[in-house]
């Protein structure tokens, strides 16, 4: 099945740049451009698109608010998939763009066969979760206790909570696997039922969850 991407920029020679990358991907095809947020809520509403690739930064209508506007009160759960394109100049429309419902952020100095895989990776419906980015942006816009105890959801088994601590340190399922000293297949078996346990959609919003709940906190090892 070919995936279907709009690119949304007001940079001429990016939306471009990005459009030869992906244009040399078998299943991949850029079905439209945006020069704003304005325009891109047009041209989704009408392309209906499987990725949308979103600057943040824009005129006349800023990626945040498109990305509201596109998602809908689906959020999350909207068959079109949103993917923040950021240099950190503004981190805090990151964070919103995540409670919005984007599924991820993408550096724009990322090498090629990142945008390629950040495509393939939300199109499959899974996010695009890069520690280094997610813990900047998380630690930078949320500031629970330092010395507050961590609470485990009701919900959550003493493992599966583990398990979310680790994850919400950006820490992969390998490397939670190595530190609880379970199979990698099982690790993966627990982020599932946290996530359904917890009505989220993926890891990104695992991330976000347990900073505003005050279960991780910036700094805290």
């Amino acid at each position: 099945m070919t995936v279907r991407v709009v690119l949304v920029d007001d940079q001429d020679l990016v939306r471009a740049g990005f459009r030869v990358i992906l244009g040399t991907e078998d299943g991949v095809e850029v079905v439209g451009e945006a020069r704003d947020g304005a325009e891109a809520v047009e041209v989704v509403g009408r392309l209906r698109p499987d990725v949308v690739l979103m600057d943040v930064q824009m005129p006349v209508l800023d990626g945040l608010e498109a990305t509201r506007r596109i998602l809908g009160p689906a959020g999350a759960d909207s068959p079109i998939k949103v993917v923040i394109l950021t240099t950190f100049d503004r981190e805090d429309y990151l964070f919103e763009a995540l409670r919005a419902g984007a599924s991820g952020f993408l550096l724009k100095n990322s090498s090629p066969e990142d945008l390629v895989d950040a495509v393939r990776v939300v199109a499959r419906g899974d996010a695009l979760l890069s520690p280094e980015v997610t813990r900047r942006v998380i630690a930078r816009f949320t500031t629970p206790a330092p010395d507050a105890p961590a609470r485990r959801p009701p919900e959550l088994t003493d493992r599966e909570f583990e398990v979310l601590v680790h994850l919400a340190r950006g820490a992969s399922n390998a490397e939670i696997a190595a530190a609880l000293y379970l199979g990698e297949t099982t690790v993966k078996t627990h982020v599932s039922r946290i996530l359904a346990k917890l009505g989220l959609r993926d890891r990104t919003h695992a991330v976000v969850f347990a900073y505003e709940q005050g279960i991780v906190a910036p700094g805290r090892s």
